[in-house]
C-alpha cells in the first residue's frame, strides 16, 4: 500500500509536569480555536489527566467544548489554591511544626533553596511550593497531617496502608490524590473513553507496573478507561503520591518514571495511518548557557530528565518506513511479472501473509512534528511545577496558546 494514500492522524502528546500541565491546556485552546481536529490524545501524568478530560468532556455545546471545559478544569484547580504571603505567616504551618512528625521534614525543604532569598520570582516560586507541600488543593491532593485526610480515605480506594496512618514508618506515600478523582467526575464521562464511546479523539495513557518496572499503556479504543487509570499514570512517587491498583495485582506509578513522551505508546497502537504529531514540552530541552549555581545545576538536572527523548524513535519511524516502503515496491514488482504457476502455492500464500502484515498493518510515517515547547524566564529554582496559583495557572495557558499560534503561523510560512 502507498504510504501516501494513508490517513493522517493529528496526534497530541501531553507531557507530565504537575502544574505545568496547564501550559497543555493553553495549547489544545490554540489548537481548536485554528480547528485542527485532533485524532489522538496521547499523555502521562498530568498530560494524561490533560488527554482524559479533553477525550472524556461529557459537555460539548457550542459553549462547552472540550478546550472550555479543560480550561474550567485549570481555574479550578487554581481557585483552591491556598496564597501564602510568607512561609511563616500560617498559624496552621506553625503548628504543623510544632510536631516533631514535621521536623525533619521542613528541615528538608529548607536544606534545598539556597540563594533563593535574592530572587523574588523564585521567592514566589517557592511560597506557592510551601503552600501545595503543607496545604495540598482540595481540588487535587490532600497531605496526610489535614484533618480531612482520615475522611477522605475511608472511601481511597488505593490500598496504600491507609489502616498504619499512625505509623509513619509504615507509610508508603504522603499525599491522598483522591480528591482528583471527584474532580475528575465532573469533568469526564467515562462512559465516553471505551472502544464503543465516541470520545473527542482516541485516548492513550500510559503508567509503569510498580512490581514488575514494565510499562502500562491503556487505550480506549481496546478498554474502558477509568480514574483508576488516570491516577496510576499521575501518582508520582518523588512527589510522595500513591500507586493505584488498576486491577487485582496490578499497581500503577506515574508514567514519567519510564517516558515523560509517550510517542512510541501511539506509534505502536497506531502503525497504519500517518501523522502529524503535535508534541508538548514541559520541560525545554535546550537551554542558552551553562548552569551558574547549585540551584540552576539541579533545575537543569530536572529538566533533562523529564524532557523529550523521542528523537530517536522518530529516526526509527522514518527508517522502517523507508524499508517498507521499498519491500512495497519489490512485491508490486514481482506481483506483476512473475509468473505465480510457477511458484509453489504455500510459498506464495506466506509471502502474501508476511506483505500484509509488514506492509498493509505497518509502516505509519510521521509527516510532521511541531514542538511547542514551555519558555522559562528564570532557571534557577525547582519548584515551578507545583506552582497552582491561578495567577501562574492563567500565565501557562496563556503561553499555551502563544506557543502553539507561532508554531502554526511558522507553518504557513
Amino acid at each position: 500500500m502507498s504510504n501516501d494514500k494513508k490517513s493522517l492522524e493529528n496526534v497530541l502528546i501531553l507531557q507530565g509536569g504537575g502544574s505545568l500541565g496547564a501550559f497543555g491546556c493553553g495549547v489544545y485552546k490554540a489548537l481548536a480555536k485554528n480547528n485542527i481536529n485532533v485524532n489522538i490524545l496521547a499523555g502521562t501524568s498530568i498530560g494524561a489527566v490533560n488527554a482524559a478530560i479533553i477525550a472524556g468532556s461529557s459537555r460539548n455545546d457550542d459553549d462547552n467544548k472540550p478546550e472550555k471545559v479543560l480550561e474550567e478544569f485549570w481555574l479550578e484547580l487554581g481557585e483552591n489554591f491556598t496564597d501564602l504571603e510568607s512561609p511563616f505567616s500560617s498559624p496552621f504551618l506553625w503548628s504543623s511544626l510544632s510536631s516533631s512528625l514535621f521536623t525533619n521534614y521542613y528541615s528538608f525543604l529548607l536544606s534545598n533553596i539556597p540563594m533563593i532569598e535574592n530572587y523574588y520570582s523564585n521567592l514566589k516560586s517557592l511560597l506557592s511550593f510551601y503552600s501545595s507541600a503543607f496545604y495540598g488543593n482540595d481540588a487535587m491532593f490532600l497531605p496526610r497531617w489535614r484533618s480531612t485526610f482520615s475522611a477522605n480515605n475511608n472511601n481511597n480506594n488505593n490500598n496504600n496502608n491507609n489502616s498504619d496512618f499512625s505509623n509513619p514508618s509504615k507509610w508508603t506515600y504522603l499525599y491522598d490524590n483522591s480528591p482528583l478523582e471527584k474532580t475528575l467526575d465532573k469533568y469526564i464521562d467515562y462512559e465516553k473513553l471505551t472502544p464503543t464511546g465516541k470520545p473527542n479523539g482516541r485516548l492513550i495513557i500510559t503508567a509503569v507496573n510498580v512490581l514488575t518496572a514494565e510499562p502500562l499503556t491503556f487505550d480506549s479504543s481496546k478498554i474502558k478507561i477509568t480514574s483508576k487509570h488516570i491516577l496510576a499514570s499521575s501518582g508520582y512517587p518523588f512527589y510522595f503520591l500513591p500507586w493505584t491498583e488498576i486491577e487485582k495485582g496490578v499497581y500503577g506509578w506515574d508514567g514519567g518514571l519510564l517516558s515523560n513522551t509517550p510517542l512510541r505508546e501511539v506509534i505502536d497502537a497506531s502503525p497504519v495511518n500517518n501523522k502529524q504529531i503535535f508534541l508538548v514540552e514541559n520541560y525545554p530541552k535546550n537551554i542558552d548557557k551553562l548552569p551558574e549555581n547549585i540551584p540552576d545545576v539541579l533545575h537543569r538536572a530536572r529538566d533533562i530528565v523529564f524532557s523529550d527523548k523521542t528523537m530517536h524513535n522518530i529516526q526509527m519511524a522514518k527508517v522502517i518506513t523507508r524499508y517498507l516502503q521499498f519491500i512495497d515496491e519489490l512485491y508490486q514488482i514481482i506481483d506483476k511479472n512473475v509468473d505465480k504457476e510457477k511458484i509453489d502455492k504455500e510459498k506464495l500464500r506466506k509471502i502474501n501473509l508476511k506483505y500484509n502484515k509488514f506492509c498493509c498493518e505497518h509502516g505509519a510515517e510521521i509527516k510532521k512534528i511541531f514542538y511547542i515547547t514551555r519558555s522559562e524566564d528564570h532557571h534557577h529554582h525547582m519548584y515551578e511545577n507545583a506552582d497552582f496559583s491561578l495567577a501562574t495557572i492563567k500565565d501557562s495557558i496563556k503561553q499555551g496558546e502563544i506557543k502553539t499560534n507561532e508554531a502554526l503561523a511558522n507553518l504557513e510560512n
